[in-house]
């Protein structure tokens, strides 16, 4: 269970982080409701898991959904599959050893995943990010296709079984047209909740060949996800390409970094001011120190981009939300609250258990150190808060 505990804070309980960085908002800007009112307490309620990973088992597992040129192409080509190198299959970290399906991909089972996510963990809902190799691909109209392809795969053998999954919508970032196109053909289906983008791709997200997906983002009323991963198209490392995964894995806080200061100082929250962004499997420890750098070197050059009319830490504080998992925790759990209260956590952070990824052992998802007043909210206010799409399977 997630242990919501019966004497864990109401809404808005707790102190207001400060730091160099600026003052935090006084206030999350999303409310659960929608009407600028918090909910009331739900303490019997457990909270929502804000990143699941169900695995397509192959790429023949899409061809009754793709259109017969494509099924085709795919059939004639030898296309067996499209696996992200970010999870290899057989790396621990890709999954918990417990977690694994034998003869299969982790996560490829729908009765596994709901025993372990939402019976084992007792969450009341999920959502779930299929990560897939098609934002790497170099044709668009390929891309497009097994996106589109993807998400009906999604709502058939996902969604329809079982109704306490949610899903984001899987988009082609190399074609913005498609992918906003395809934003709006999923926004009439509420079990979508969120557009999902990989953190390092062909360029940072805050560039205008990308504002199509923002605008359609932002018009429907749907968060984007930035999930940890990458197109290969550029090295992991500002130095070149590192020897080993472990590298990899250390070093996926720096393109989440890149997203933030090219959304802030491209201008992307001024033109999409009610934009919504949550960074997925991106840590968190690393916020306080890159909003104290962003806020002092913003002092410096402002000039040059008069349109960042705030300092970055305010922006990133008011459109930016981060789920809890991987934790990056202090062995101090005195420190894990200091690293709370300097970014402003009360209202930034998503509860997540990123299943079937491997970062913790046992029952207990919650990382050292998350004191007990903030895990109510982590787990159900700010989520509801986070994505108005959860109102009804939480009704």
């Amino acid at each position: 269970m997630l242990r919501l505990r019966p004497e864990a804070a109401a809404v808005g309980e707790g102190r207001a982080g400060r730091s160099s960085a600026g003052p935090p908002s006084p206030a999350p800007v999303w409310t659960a409701d929608g009407g600028g009112r918090n909910l009331p307490p739900m303490t019997d309620i457990p909270g929502i898991d804000c990143d699941v990973h169900p695995a397509l088992p192959d790429l023949a597992t899409l061809l009754p959904y793709l259109p017969p040129y494509w099924r085709e192409q795919v059939t004639v080509r030898g296309i067996d599959g499209l696996d992200l190198s970010s999870y290899p299959l057989g790396a621990p970290v890709s999954a918990r050893a417990d977690w694994r399906i034998p003869g299969g991909k982790p996560g490829s089972d729908l009765g596994t995943l709901r025993r372990h996510v939402l019976d084992g963990f007792g969450a009341r809902a999920a959502i779930l990010h299929c990560l897939y190799g098609i934002p790497a691909l170099f044709n668009r109209h390929f891309a497009s296709a097994l996106a589109t392809a993807l998400n009906d795969w999604i709502a058939a053998e996902w969604l329809d079984p079982e109704p306490r999954f949610r899903a984001s919508i899987v988009v082609a970032p190399q074609d913005p047209a498609g992918a906003a196109e395809e934003i709006g053909r999923r926004a009439a289906d509420p079990r979508f909740v969120q557009v999902l983008l990989l953190a390092a791709g062909d360029a940072p997200l805050g560039h205008a060949q990308y504002w199509p997906i923002l605008q359609a983002a932002e018009r429907h009323g749907l968060p984007i996800g930035i999930h940890a991963g990458s197109t290969a198209r550029h090295a992991t490392s500002s130095n070149g390409w590192p020897s080993y995964h472990f590298e990899d894995v250390v070093l996926r806080a720096h393109p989440f970094q890149a997203q933030l200061l090219s959304l802030v100082h491209e201008g992307a929250f001024a033109k999409f001011p009610r934009l919504r962004i949550v960074l997925i499997e991106s840590g968190f420890t690393w916020l306080p120190n890159f909003l104290w750098r962003a806020n002092k070197t913003w002092r410096g050059v402002r000039a040059e981009v008069p349109w960042v009319d705030r300092p970055p830490a305010e922006l990133i504080r008011q459109h930016v939300r981060i789920t809890l998992q991987p934790g990056d925790a202090p062995p101090d759990p005195a420190a894990m609250e200091r690293v709370l209260e300097q970014i402003g956590a009360d209202h930034m952070l998503l509860f997540a258990t990123d299943y079937p990824h491997w970062h913790f052992d046992g029952d207990d998802p919650w990382p050292p150190g998350i004191p007990d007043r903030l895990r109510r909210r982590i787990a159900l206010d700010n989520p509801l808060a986070t994505y108005p799409g959860l109102q009804e399977v939480m009704a």
